[in-house]
């Protein structure tokens, strides 16, 4: 079947016999879309210009019409995306990576989990833990914490910069890799879950400064991390305290994922050991049970320091 040309052509096309594509109107607006979307032509078409037989025809001028004008659409949206987070959202995704990547330096310590569990029972736990640096300047480290008692357990934390964190657990010789909401589990049945420990709410994707306040004699920053895809049991939202003259989590409340207070974290008993500022304990509260766990750190026996000066206070480390 033979395309005719349009019936009635244009004014400006009876006055000024056919033109190519990209000389006039939209097309000349966005003239690299015409390279996007070549038809394939006869002997002599330049590139982007359509077949012959469709030439300055109804058909050709709208479809290209609409092509540009989905183009358009999808790059405003794009635009719009982007221009849709606000100061304290583009802040506070600065300041959780700056978290996620602060240096952290070798340490070897022991301590123990002073346990009091929903029935009020306690329990002690022996735990040691090591953090090892990566090589040179780079952000990433690795973090061991390992039961010594009768319920053996150990946790393996490999950060990379900006990358997910990997968590490996190991509990009566079964090994299982974890990752996202999988880490909302407790390790060795502490208050402490595995996320907890690797800093998990920071690779959330949204990030906010709420306000900055002075809390627990300290100036701080609040910073509010929501999960978008929260696990049944886990966390839905975090907001936390972060001490601006060292960058160290002090305090914390998470939210269920129906926004109900889950858990309450606190760093207790901030002590000077070799000139060198180091937290003495952190507690983790379960406010919807009841049970409480208080994370003891032996500083005597500690072997290295996290701050990277005499007199600075500790840096944000793995379990706080």
């Amino acid at each position: 079947m033979m395309v005719r040309p349009h019936p009635d052509p244009l004014p400006q096309e009876r006055e000024n016999g056919p033109q190519s594509v990209g000389e006039t109107g939209i097309v000349g607006i966005f003239p690299s879309h015409a390279k996007l979307f070549p038809l394939p032509g006869g002997e002599g078409q330049g590139e982007g210009n359509p077949p012959v037989f469709l030439r300055n025809t109804f058909v050709w001028r709208r479809t290209f019409a609409l092509i540009c004008l989905f183009a358009f659409a999808a790059t405003i949206l794009c635009a719009a995306t982007t221009n849709d987070l606000s100061d304290a959202e583009i802040q506070g995704r600065r300041l959780a990576q700056q978290l996620r990547n602060t240096r952290l330096e070798n340490i070897t310590n022991t301590g123990v989990f002073k346990i009091r569990d929903a029935k009020k029972r306690r329990l002690e736990i022996p735990v040691r833990f090591q953090i090892t640096a990566a090589q040179a300047d780079s952000p990433g480290w690795e973090a061991c914490y390992e039961t010594t008692g009768t319920n053996h357990w150990l946790l393996t934390i490999s950060h990379s910069a900006d990358q997910p964190n990997h968590y490996r657990l190991v509990r009566r010789d079964e090994t299982a890799d974890l990752t996202g909401n999988e880490t909302a589990i407790p390790f060795a049945e502490s208050d402490f879950w595995i996320a907890d420990f690797g800093l998990e709410f920071l690779f959330w994707p949204e990030q906010k400064i709420l306000k900055k306040e002075f809390h627990n004699n300290c100036a701080c920053v609040v910073l509010e991390s929501t999960n978008p895809h929260p696990a049944t049991n886990g966390y839905g939202r975090v907001v936390s305290w972060i001490d601006e003259e060292s960058g160290n989590i002090i305090e914390a409340t998470a939210y269920d994922g129906s926004d109900k207070p889950l858990k309450e974290f606190n760093v207790k008993s901030l002590t000077k050991v070799n000139g060198h500022w180091q937290v003495e304990a952190v507690i983790m509260d379960n406010v919807q049970t009841g049970s409480r766990t208080r994370l003891e750190f032996d500083l005597k026996k500690s072997d290295g320091v996290r701050s990277d000066s005499a007199g600075a206070k500790p840096q944000p480390s793995p379990g706080g």
